[in-house]
């Protein structure tokens, strides 16, 4: 889930890869597995997160009734 987001920003920001990569500091091989729907490190996810401005929040349980 938290890479088809990155993957979906990576298509829809409208930067090339190679831009995307000297800006974040990801290399173009691991952009390439993402766009592709392949998985990354963390690291990697991370660095991508951060360059995006996403975060990841744990979502609190429903109280039940």
């Amino acid at each position: 889930m938290i890479i088809e987001m990155i993957r979906e920003r990576i298509k829809k920001c409208g930067k090339t890869r190679y831009r995307i990569c000297r800006e974040s500091g990801v290399s173009e091989a691991q952009l390439c597995r993402i766009v592709h729907g392949k998985t990354v490190t963390l690291e990697t996810g991370e660095k991508l997160l951060g360059y995006f401005g996403l975060t990841i929040a744990k979502k609190g349980k429903k109280k039940a009734r």
